[in-house]
C-alpha cells in the first residue's frame, strides 16, 4: 500500500452512524464539541455552519463536509437565526417546523478510529473539509455517504467489515481532494512530489531498514542536503523524525492489539532489542510500553 493507504488502514475507522436530517422554515441548533469525526452530505436546500471561532459557512445542495474531530458549532437556516442547545442522537431528525414538506435535507453521520493514532489524521485534516457541490468529487462522496446509510440502516452479514472498507473510502476520497486543493506541509504534499514520494513508499514499505538521510537521498535522487532540505519543506519535518514518528504509530497500534511480543515490535521497526525500543518508546511518548498496553485503548499518555 502507499502511504496515504497505510495511515487510513491504521486509523481502522468503525462504528458508523448515519441518519437523516432535514428542516423547514426558520430554525437554528447548537451542539458541544465532541470528539468524534463527522461529515454530511446535503441532498436538498442550504444550511449555515459556523464552528466556533469562525465565520459563518454556507453549505449549498450537493455540498460535502467532514470534521475531523467535531468542534462545538452552530448549524441554522440563516447565518442569524438563534439556535438551541441539542444533544446529538442517533435517530432521524427534524429542524424547524414539523408539518410540511421539508425544504432542507441532508445525510449526517459519525464514526470512530483508534484513539492511540487519531494525531495521525487530525495531522492531515483541518479543523474541517468543505467540499462544494461544484467540485466534481463532491457527488463521489455522495454516493458513498449513500452507500453508508443503506448499510447503516440494515443488519446484513459483514456489515462492520463493509463499513469499515467505505468510511476508509469516505477518508481517502477527503484526502485526495484536501491534498489537491491545498498547498500545506504535510504527508499530503510528500506524495504530490515524485521524488518524496518514492521516499516515503520505501520507508512505509520497509520501516525496520537501517534508514539514514543519505540512503534516504539516494532513493529521492537528490543530494544529501537538497533532500534534507526538500524534505523538511513539504512534510514539516526532517525524514528521520517522520521514520521515528511512523515506527512508534505501528508500534502503538501493535501494542493495543497485544498479540505480538516487544522483540517482535522492536524487530518489525528496526530497533536492535526490546530494550533499545523500551527506551525510545519510553523516550518519546512519556511511559514504557507495558504501560501503554494496559491503557492505550482507553487514551493515547503522550
Amino acid at each position: 500500500m502507499d502511504p496515504l493507504s497505510d495511515v487510513i488502514a491504521l486509523l481502522r475507522p468503525n462504528t458508523a452512524i448515519s441518519k437523516p436530517i432535514t428542516g423547514r422554515g426558520h430554525w437554528g441548533v447548537r451542539y458541544a464539541a465532541h470528539d468524534a469525526p463527522g461529515f454530511t452530505i446535503i441532498l436538498k436546500g442550504e444550511c449555515w455552519i459556523c464552528l466556533a471561532g469562525q465565520e459563518p459557512l454556507r453549505l449549498q445542495e450537493g455540498a460535502f463536509l467532514l470534521l475531523p474531530s467535531t468542534p462545538a458549532f452552530t448549524l441554522s437556516s440563516k447565518p442569524d437565526v438563534a439556535c438551541e442547545l441539542r444533544d446529538p442522537v442517533h435517530a432521524p431528525v427534524r429542524h424547524g417546523e414539523q408539518e410540511g414538506e421539508a425544504d432542507f435535507e441532508s445525510l449526517g453521520g459519525t464514526f470512530r478510529i483508534e484513539p492511540v493514532n487519531a494525531p495521525l489524521l487530525l495531522a492531515l485534516l483541518p479543523r474541517m473539509i468543505h467540499i462544494p457541490a461544484s467540485e466534481p468529487r463532491s457527488a463521489r462522496l455522495g454516493r458513498v455517504i449513500e452507500l453508508i446509510a443503506e448499510e447503516c440502516a440494515g443488519r446484513e452479514p459483514g456489515r462492520e467489515m463493509i463499513l469499515q472498507r467505505m468510511l476508509e473510502v469516505l477518508l481517502v476520497e477527503a484526502l485526495r481532494w484536501r491534498g489537491m486543493a491545498l498547498d500545506d506541509a504535510g504527508l499530503l504534499k510528500g506524495m504530490r512530489d515524485p521524488a518524496l514520494a518514492r521516499v516515503l513508499g520505501a520507508m512505509h514499505a520497509d520501516a525496520r531498514a537501517s534508514w539514514t538521510v543519505a540512503a534516504l537521498a539516494k532513493v529521492a535522487g537528490q543530494s544529501r542536503s537538497a533532500f534534507a532540505a526538500r524534505f523538511g519543506e513539504v512534510l514539516g519535518c526532517g525524514p528521520i523524525e517522520y521514520l521515528a514518528r511512523w515506527r512508534m504509530a505501528l508500534a502503538k497500534d501493535a501494542l493495543m492489539r497485544g498479540a505480538k511480543t516487544l522483540d517482535r515490535i522492536a524487530d518489525e521497526i528496526g530497533y536492535e532489542s526490546a530494550s533499545a525500543f523500551s527506551t525510545a518508546f519510553r523516550k518519546r511518548l512519556g511511559c514504557p510500553p507495558g504501560k501503554f498496553a494496559r491503557i492505550g485503548a482507553v487514551a493515547d499518555p503522550a
